[in-house]
This record gives C-alpha cells, sequence and structure tokens, in this order.
C-alpha cells in the first residue's frame, strides 16, 4: 500500500468541465479543508481588458471570509496577481461607472461566490493548475491573519465608523469625478447638437439655452479648440458650398421655365375659347 500512496502524492486532480481542485485550509492548526474549483477563463464573447484570455483564472466555491484581498495574497505565491473581482454569480464583465468609496456602497451579502483572478503572466496560470490538490492553501497565516467570528464583528463595527476628515475627502473626489464627467457629456451633446443643426447651405441656428444655466469663461485651450473645429468645417464644406450655388441656381432656372410655359398655356387657351364663339352668319 505504501508505494500506491506515494504514487498517487503530489497529483493534480481535474474534474469534468476541466476543473482543477485546489484544497483551503484555514489555518495551519485547522483539520477541515475546503474545496475550490479553478479553471482558465476562456470566454472568447468576452473581448475586455479587465479580463485577458491568456492570464484571467475562474475560481467556483469561494468560501465567505475570503475577500479580494485574501484571494490576492493567496494566489500570489504563483505569481504577479493584476486584480481580483468577486462575484455572486458568473457572468460578463459591467463597468458600473467610477468606483466609489466603502461610504457609498452597500454592504455585501455573506455567501460563496465565484472570482475571476487576473495575473500578470501567463504562466502563473499554469502553476496554479498543476499545484497538488493534497497540498493545501492556507488561508490565515502570522504574516496575514484573516479575523473570523467575534473578532472580525468586532472590526467590522469599528470600521463602520467614518473618519470626519476621510469621508470629506472622499466627497470631494467624488464630485470632482462628477463635474468632470458631466462637463464632457455637456460637450458632446453640445457639438452634437450644433451638427444637426447646421442647415444644407452651411448656416447655424442659433438657439438660446436653459433658463437658470451657468455659463463658464471659456479658456485659451477652449477657444483654440474650437478655432480648429470650425477651420475643419470651413474646408469641409467648401465644395458643398460650391454644389449647392449650384443647385439653387438651377433650381431657379427650372422656375423660371416653368412660369414661361405657364403663360404660353394660357395664352393658347384663351386663344382656343374665342375660336370656339357661336356665329350664326
Amino acid at each position: 500500500m505504501a508505494p500506491s500512496k506515494s504514487k498517487h502524492a503530489n497529483q493534480t486532480c481535474v474534474i469534468p468541465g476541466g476543473f482543477t481542485v485546489l484544497s483551503l485550509q484555514f489555518s495551519t492548526d485547522s483539520v477541515a479543508q475546503h474545496k475550490i474549483c479553478v479553471k482558465e477563463h476562456r470566454v472568447r464573447a468576452e473581448k475586455t481588458t479587465q479580463r485577458p484570455l491568456d492570464r484571467t483564472l475562474f475560481v467556483l466555491n469561494i468560501p465567505p471570509y475570503c475577500s479580494e484581498g485574501v484571494i490576492k495574497e493567496l494566489f500570489s505565491q504563483f505569481g504577479p496577481v493584476q486584480s481580483v473581482e468577486l462575484r455572486e454569480k458568473p457572468g460578463s464583465f459591467e463597468h458600473s461607472g467610477p468606483k466609489l468609496a466603502k461610504y457609498f456602497t452597500p454592504a455585501q451579502k455573506q455567501g460563496f461566490r465565484v472570482g475571476y483572478i487576473v495575473f500578470q503572466k501567463a504562466i502563473s496560470i499554469t502553476a496554479v493548475k498543476s499545484h497538488p490538490h493534497d497540498v493545501p492553501l492556507v488561508v490565515s497565516t502570522e504574516q496575514r491573519p484573516v479575523w473570523t467570528g467575534l473578532q472580525k464583528w468586532i472590526h467590522q463595527y469599528k470600521q463602520s465608523f467614518a473618519q470626519p476628515d476621510k469621508l470629506q475627502e472622499a466627497v470631494d473626489t467624488f464630485m470632482q469625478d462628477y463635474d468632470k464627467r458631466k462637463e464632457e457629456e455637456a460637450e458632446r451633446q453640445k457639438e452634437a447638437a450644433e451638427e444637426q443643426l447646421e442647415d444644407e447651405e452651411g448656416w447655424v441656428k442659433v438657439t438660446r439655452g436653459k433658463s437658470g444655466t451657468k455659463t463658464r469663461p471659456h479658456s485659451e485651450v477652449s477657444n483654440q479648440k474650437a478655432l480648429q473645429k470650425e477651420s475643419r468645417k470651413r474646408k469641409r464644406k467648401e465644395l458643398m458650398n460650391f454644389y449647392t450655388w449650384q443647385h439653387r441656381n438651377t433650381q431657379k432656372e427650372h422656375i423660371a421655365e416653368l412660369r414661361k410655359k405657364f403663360e404660353e398655356d394660357k395664352q393658347r387657351i384663351a386663344l382656343l375659347r374665342a375660336q370656339r364663339k357661336f356665329r350664326p352668319y
């Protein structure tokens, strides 16, 4: 029996579906082990830079006591980790706008989750998949302790109190980003409206803005951009204006020709009526 045991030791465990089974051990003193399943993330339909196909690892059955920081430290032994994303269920990457501070994000549900780990090098994926299933990954060590139970609740309670200076800094940062995004959106809408208001002859209809809107002083950079934009429009419409003028003259000549034919038809009808007059003698 001894040779058979040594023969199967330090081998990987691959289950149907292409998943490799890894063992998690909360601490070196723990007896029980937890199993997670990992697989290289290869979804062709998802072409995003946040999850590159050759450097992303898909993980199932992540326990609740493993946060994104814990997962990053745990898998750093296989190579530098670029990012970690934990979700309640698998799905495509969704850009939810700017990243909010912890004061403005709702509390996450505690439960088993799935994760997407992005490494900096593709060789790290191979290292994870070749890790023996009977060699557990220790979650909590002296260098990186993980709190559970009463200690975790006390820590979360202390972290729930917001420091006024840090809260104000987070609010100011969010408002600066919000104002910047609104200015960019207003600029895009203004450019789109200007392009729609231009008629075929190159005239621009000037409309009054909404009441209560505050105008901001134009900087030198914005004025330069506006001049460059007008120059490009002028060059693009030089040839188009020539054809517009030619088309307008053609329309005028056509209208004059129609009026001339109309007058000739009136004279011909009047002559016919005069010839049909009744003359008995």
